[in-house]
C-alpha cells in the first residue's frame, strides 16, 4: 500500500503551505531523507524530507499551489501501483479564497485600462501585496500612460517639456516667463532655430492672442522652473495581487498584535559619539581578523544587559497572568520580500557583542535567503527594529506577540546639543520602546530605557 506524503505544519503560525517546487518527479526512486520538495510556509522556504523509500508514484499537488496542512502532496509506493487523491485533499489555487460550486472566484487584475478609459475602483484592493509580485514595470517606462494637460496662459506656473522635447527658450526669457505667468511652450519662437527670446515673452504679455493654444498632449508641467521635467503617466499598473503566506500571515498577526495588545510608547535620546567611536576603534584594530561591528549589534547587546538589570520587561501576557523569562532571547527584524521576520539570538545575556555579532550576521543572510529553520525564528522574548540605515529619525513598531515589548531604533543624528554647559555638534540617536500595559507599567519602561541609554552611553561596559 502506498504511503501519502502530507503537508506538514512546519511553523507555530502555519495554516496552509505553498508548494515552490518539486525536488523530484513521478517516477523517481525514493530514499527515506530525500529531499522532495520546497514548500513555502508563512516564514520561511523549507525543504519537505521523505520518510519512506520506494517510488513518487503520484504528485497530487502542483507547483506554485497552496495546501492545506494535512492534505495529500504525493505518494511513495511500488513501481506501477495505483493510487488516487483524498476527496478531501484538493490544493488552493495560489492566493484564490475556496469558493462554493455555483460561486466563481473573481477574474485577476489586467494592468492599467486602455488610454481614455476609467481606472477600477481600488477598494478591494487587499491591505498586503508581496514585492515578489509587484515588480512590474511601470507602463511610463515604454511610452504608456496619458500625460496631464498644460494649464492656460494666465493660471498656474511655466512648464517645461520632456527631455527629448526640451524647449529652446533663453534663460531671461525663462526667467521673464515665470514672472509673468507664462507658459513658455506656447510662445513661438523668433530667435536663431526658434529659440524663444526675451522679445517673445514680452510680445505675448502684451497681446495674450500671440499665444499658441495648449496641445491636449502636452507633457505635465514641471514644479520648478528650469528644474528636471515630470514624468507622464502613472506611477505603476492597478492591478490586485494575491497575498503569500507570510504577508497574509504578517497582517493577521499585526492586526491581532495592534487591536489586542494595549500599546503605549516610551522615547528617549540618546548621545551615540561613545558608541561609535568605540565602533570606529574596534572595527579599525581588529580589521585584519575580519571584526566589522555593526551598531546594531551593539543595540542587541545592550538590549541582552538592560533586560538582566530591568528583567520585568522580559516578560509576556498568558492571558491569565504574566509569564517571566529567566534567558533574553533578543530577536531582530529583517525586511525581506515578502515582509519581515525576526531571527533570534538565544541566551543573548550570556554572550559577548563579538558572539551576538557573529551569530547575527549569517541569521540575517539566511532570513533574507528563507532558509532560516523554525528554531532560529521563533521564541524570541524581546524584539529590536532598527530602520536607522534606512535614514529613519524615529518611529513605533507594533509589539511581536507574546513579547511585551519591542524596540524601535533611529538613525544618528547630528545636531547642536548641550554638553558642559555649551552648545556643541553632537551625534544622537532616538529609541522607542512600545510597551504591552499588561506586563509593563510607565516607571517600569522608564527604568528599561535609562538602563539602555547608560550602556549605550557608556559602551566600554558591553565589552566585559
Amino acid at each position: 500500500m502506498a504511503d501519502i506524503i502530507e503537508m506538514p505544519k512546519l511553523s507555530d503560525t502555519m495554516t496552509v503551505g505553498t508548494l515552490v517546487k518539486w525536488l523530484k518527479k513521478e517516477g523517481d526512486a525514493v530514499n527515506a531523507g530525500d529531499m522532495l520538495a520546497e514548500v513555502e510556509t508563512d516564514k520561511a522556504t523549507m525543504e519537505l524530507e521523505s520518510f519512506f523509500s520506494g517510488t513518487l508514484i503520484k504528485i497530487f499537488a502542483e507547483a506554485g499551489s497552496q495546501v492545506a496542512i494535512g492534505a495529500a502532496l504525493c505518494a511513495i509506493g511500488k513501481p506501477g501501483e495505483k493510487v488516487d487523491a483524498p476527496a478531501s485533499t484538493a490544493p488552493k489555487s495560489p492566493g484564490l479564497p475556496a469558493t462554493k460550486p455555483e460561486e466563481k472566484p473573481a477574474p485577476p487584475a489586467e494592468g492599467p485600462a486602455k488610454q481614455g478609459e476609467p481606472q477600477p475602483e481600488e477598494k478591494d484592493r487587499p491591505a498586503a501585496a508581496t514585492a515578489k509580485n509587484e515588480v512590474q514595470a511601470s507602463p511610463a517606462a515604454h511610452g504608456g500612460g496619458v500625460p496631464s494637460p498644460r494649464g492656460d496662459a494666465s493660471g498656474g506656473a511655466p512648464s517645461q517639456v520632456s527631455a527629448d522635447e526640451r524647449l529652446r527658450i533663453s534663460p531671461l526669457a525663462r526667467k521673464l516667463a515665470a514672472e509673468q505667468k507664462i507658459d513658455p511652450t506656447r510662445l513661438a519662437g523668433t530667435g536663431p532655430h526658434g529659440r524663444i527670446v526675451k522679445a517673445d515673452v514680452l510680445a505675448a504679455a502684451a497681446d495674450p492672442s500671440k499665444l499658441k493654444q495648449p496641445s491636449a498632449l502636452s507633457p505635465q508641467p514641471s514644479a520648478f522652473a528650469g528644474g528636471t521635467p515630470a514624468k507622464s503617466g502613472p506611477i505603476q499598473p492597478d492591478r490586485t495581487v494575491p497575498a503569500t503566506n507570510m504577508r497574509a500571515t504578517i497582517a493577521r498577526r499585526l492586526l491581532e498584535a495592534k487591536t489586542q495588545i494595549p500599546h503605549f510608547y516610551l522615547e528617549i535620546e540618546a548621545d551615540a559619539e561613545p558608541l561609535l567611536a568605540i565602533r570606529a576603534q574596534l572595527n579599525a584594530g581588529l580589521e585584519k581578523e575580519g571584526v566589522k561591528l555593526s551598531v546594531n549589534d551593539f543595540i542587541l547587546k545592550a538590549s541582552a544587559e538592560a533586560l538582566r538589570r530591568v528583567p520585568a520587561v522580559n516578560a509576556s501576557w498568558t492571558g491569565t497572568g504574566i509569564q517571566y523569562h529567566g534567558a533574553a532571547h533578543v530577536s531582530f527584524a529583517v525586511a525581506i520580500e515578502d515582509g519581515l521576520i525576526t531571527p533570534v539570538i538565544r541566551d543573548a545575556h550570556t554572550k559577548s557583542l563579538f558572539q551576538i555579532s557573529n551569530e547575527a550576521k549569517p541569521l540575517g543572510k539566511r532570513a533574507k535567503e528563507k532558509k532560516l529553520k523554525p528554531e532560529e525564528f521563533t521564541g524570541g522574548t524581546f524584539c529590536v527594529s532598527n530602520l536607522g540605515m534606512m535614514g529613519v529619525e524615529r518611529f513605533s513598531a507594533i509589539i511581536n506577540p507574546p513579547n511585551s515589548a519591542i524596540l524601535a531604533v533611529g538613525t544618528t543624528v547630528t545636531k547642536p546639543v548641550v554638553k558642559n554647559g555649551q552648545i556643541v555638534v553632537g551625534q544622537t540617536m532616538v529609541l522607542t520602546l512600545s510597551c504591552d500595559h499588561r506586563v509593563v507599567d510607565g516607571a517600569l519602561g522608564a527604568q528599561f530605557l535609562a538602563a539602555l541609554k547608560d550602556l549605550l552611553e557608556k559602551p566600554a561596559l558591553l565589552l566585559v
